[in-house]
């Protein structure tokens, strides 16, 4: 509004003037900022009646340069206004008509020509013309550069990362933001907000809902006061589909309904209808997530604005409305309405998202089921995880990889549930584990790829690392760390965009085929779990036979699972009140008593006294499975998938091993140098030598490390659980690309075997980030440890290891003296 009040000032201010060519040209400049103050803040019918006045002055000047060049500024500034109101094909049309006009006078207009060409570059992005905004992009790079307009070459970069968006290149989208950012934040500052918001929305699509509501939660107070309408509108649209895959549909119908009324009070007719969508989506949703009979008012609702949307342009839009009306209306009963429906959904286009690429998918295989189809249903599922995959493949860091699972959650429920309900005999059983492995554990499948060095990634890790540092030693001298805690924050939402993009994650594995995990299995058995409709399964996979055992109620274990880990945890300390400690015991060994008599006795006959490979579903991760009754002194393995097991059996073992320990570690278990009599040519780094790029480059190619430090399990981003050193933390982020990471790790006095779980029930933490990066087995604990109880458990682990025991039954040996206060699992491969 100050920039309204300075533009009317200067317009009065030059009110009395001389009607020369000076005067009436910078009348008519004042007028463009003035309109396009007004547009932004107020009215855009306002800022395009000043932009009349701007015309008629120009018909003032005498014919030649000055006077076409003022009125091809004039159109361009309209026709940027007419694009911000969603009257996109009017904008284009009026940037083809003026431009060639600036490129005629480009050595006097070189500023106004890159502004105006990367203004109709974004109207071609907005009208989903890929080729064409490319072609201008890469004409507007070349002239900032050309003539030094570094902030229009940030600019520049910003929409490139639209048009990567578009085209659903999004690590290369996420790369062109972060360059884009570095330049606002020295050159233009106040655009960082906007940048932030197209940043969001990447990350929904990536399927990165919880990162992007931490970005929009940070720009739209910024935002807020910078009362820049369409800005705060659209960044409450992303916000609002942020929360519909958060299931807060009550915070995403508030603010789509907010947006929709600002876009409404500009005029802007095709955004308030985006608006109006997302607050619809999040009705469907919520009814879709529930079990009541969907209302007709909201089908109605949806196929009507699928022909406004339609009408408006926004083709892929009104496809989605016409999607979810098509689930409602199965959801009734309605099929050939549904049907009817479907069929006015066209193809998807190359630039369609891959979110609603997934919904028609999805829509498909319901149709399928509903008309007696199941073999159809299986087939669109097929196809949508193939297209699904090709998308991954593209991704950068693991969050993006694993992200994207959750467009195919509720295909995959589908399939496996179908899958399920006709499951009969061995063949049945092989079929169903084959849909387990399609869709569980998709970012361990990728072998990764030499990650590309990144300074300015490893600049901010270094300034984290003495953040996190300077934080704790405050801790310990009373003083205060709130100010270091929002820097340690800022810096880790910094390095995590970097991550997203400095380089491909990985090359895409084949999935194994049941064959291929009988096969390695040899005398083991595995167990693979599957959460489905709140009942719990199992498929057991035993000498190449395939068997599918019924387990009951979901629910009940995960509750009971929840409650014996928090026993474990009240547990671990080593001085605990006799009585405390008996009452404590008691209560767990009834918890592992129930979970034993729900989960593995039903499974006895399957399973034998074999070897277990245990492949858990999302919620019983956190399974204590030594300490059931049925499985104390049992060799098993806990693997994400099938398949990640059999990449990591495959993987060949190597020698040298490593000895690390880090600062402040009691001396029950902190004193590594002891096990030099286990290990005697074992690299050790301890003391003050134990920096993080220290234990790096010695874990980078090892056999065996041994890391006992303090830790910390990040469950809001899982890449940056770390491991305390000297210097200050690992993190999970760095271990993840080492060249050669360990073959196998111990992770004696921390929780860092805890997993964060992601759609898709991708398993995320420290454990999990060295597994996926080709580590094979990794042991550690998924609840407290007493330092006592651990350093017992570490000392009977490593003279079983040493001698040449497997670590499964090495571990296996070294739990069974005390389960409870040894809660250690072996993850990956044993």
């Amino acid at each position: 509004m100050e920039a309204v009040r300075l533009f009317n000032r200067a317009l009065r201010v030059l009110a009395d003037g001389p009607d020369d060519v000076e005067w009436i040209t910078l009348r008519a400049r004042v007028l463009l900022g003035l309109a396009m103050s007004e547009a932004e803040t107020g009215s855009a019918a306002a800022g395009l009646r000043h932009l009349d006045d701007a015309l008629r002055l120009t018909g003032r000047l005498p014919p030649g340069p000055p006077q076409r060049v003022l009125r091809a500024l004039v159109g361009a500034q309209r026709a940027l206004v007419l694009g911000r109101i969603g009257r996109l094909t009017e904008a284009l049309a009026l940037f083809d008509e003026i431009l060639p006009v600036l490129e005629n006078e480009a050595d006097d207009n070189a500023l106004s020509l890159t502004r105006n060409l990367m203004n109709r570059a974004n109207i071609n992005v907005e009208l989903q013309r890929p080729a064409a905004a490319l072609a201008d992009l890469r004409r507007c790079l070349e002239l900032a550069t050309e003539h030094g307009l570094t902030r229009l070459e940030g600019k520049v970069r910003h929409l490139l990362g639209e048009q990567g968006q578009l085209l659903g290149d999004i690590p290369g989208a996420l790369r062109h933001y972060e360059q884009a950012a570095r330049i606002y934040e020295d050159a233009a500052p106040g655009w960082l907000a906007r940048l932030r918001v197209d940043q969001a929305r990447a990350l929904l699509v990536a399927g990165l809902a919880e990162d992007a509501a931490r970005h929009l939660d940070e720009v739209l107070p910024e935002l807020y006061s910078s009362r820049n309408v369409q800005d705060i509108a659209e960044a409450e649209v992303a916000r609002a589909a942020a929360a519909i895959l958060d299931n807060d549909h009550g915070r995403a119908r508030e603010l789509a309904e907010l947006a929709r009324r600002r876009f409404l009070r500009r005029g802007n007719e095709r955004w308030a209808a985006v608006a109006a969508l997302t607050r619809l989506r999040a009705d469907a949703t919520e009814v879709l997530g529930g079990t009541r009979r969907p209302p007709a008012r909201l089908v109605t609702g949806l196929t009507g604005h699928a022909d406004r949307l339609a009408e408006l342009g926004l083709r892929d839009e009104a496809a989605v409305a016409r999607l979810l009306a098509v689930r409602l209306l199965l959801r009734r009963g309605d099929v050939g309405a549904a049907e009817e429906l479907l069929a006015r959904v066209p193809r998807p286009r190359h630039t369609t998202p891959i979110d609603h690429v997934m919904l028609l998918r999805l829509c498909r295989a319901e149709l399928a089921v509903a008309t007696g189809r199941p073999r159809a249903a299986l087939a669109q599922a097929r196809t949508g995880f193939a297209e699904l995959s090709r998308v991954r493949d593209r991704m950068g860091g693991l969050d993006l990889v694993c992200g994207t699972a959750v467009h195919g959650q509720e295909l995959g429920r589908l399939a496996v549930g179908l899958v399920l309900g006709t499951t009969r005999g061995h063949a049945g059983a092989r079929r169903l584990f084959a849909w387990q492995e399609r869709t569980r554990a998709q970012v361990y499948r990728y072998e990764p790829l030499p990650a590309i060095d990144d300074p300015v990634l490893a600049r901010l890790i270094t300034e984290m690392r003495q953040v996190q540092r300077l934080a704790q030693q405050n801790r310990l001298d009373g003083r205060p760390v709130a100010a270091l805690e929002q820097r340690y924050a800022r810096l880790q939402r910094e390095a995590g965009r970097l991550g997203w993009y400095t380089s491909p994650w990985g090359r895409p594995r084949p999935v194994s085929s049941p064959e291929e995990v009988a096969a390695e299995l040899g005398e083991r058995v595995l167990v693979s779990l599957i959460g489905q409709d709140g009942e719990l399964s199992a498929v057991v996979v035993r000498d190449g036979r395939f068997r599918l055992v019924r387990l009951g109620g979901l629910d009940e274990v995960v509750e009971i699972t929840k409650q014996l880990h928090a026993d474990l945890n009240a547990l671990a300390p080593d001085h605990l009140p006799p009585p405390l400690v008996s009452a404590v015991t008691a209560s767990a060994e009834k918890r592992a008593r129930l979970l034993d008599e729900r989960v593995v006795r039903p499974l006895a006959d399957a399973i034998g006294d074999r070897e277990l490979v245990i492949v858990p579903t999302g919620p019983l991760y956190a399974l204590p499975w030594p300490a059931l009754p049925s499985l104390r002194g049992r060799p098993l393995s806990i693997a994400p998938s099938a398949t990640a097991w059999v990449t990591a059996m495959r993987r060949e073992l190597i020698d040298p091993v490593v000895l690390v320990g880090g600062p402040d570690v009691p001396g029950a278990i902190g004193e590594v140098r002891q096990l030099r009599a286990v290990y005697p040519s074992a690299t050790l780094v301890d003391g003050p030598a134990a920096t993080s790029s220290a234990v790096l480059e010695a874990l980078d190619g090892s056999g065996l490390a041994h890391l006992v430090a303090h830790g910390a399990h990040e469950p809001a981003n899982a890449l940056f659980s770390r491991l305390e050193l000297v210097d200050g933390p690992l993190f999970a982020h760095e271990t993840a690309r080492l060249r050669r990471p360990p073959d196998r790790v111990v992770l004696a006095a921390c929780e860092l075997a805890m997993s964060h779980i992601r759609p898709g029930e991708e398993a995320l933490g420290f454990a999990g980030a060295l597994l996926a990066s080709g580590s094979r087995t990794i042991v550690g604990a998924i609840a407290r440890v007493g330092d006592r109880a651990a350093a017992e458990a570490m000392t009977d682990l490593h003279q079983r290891l040493a001698s040449g025991i497997s670590p499964a039954l090495a571990l296996a040996h070294a739990t069974a003296a005390d389960p409870l206060r040894r809660p250690f699992l072996c993850l990956g491969a044993g």
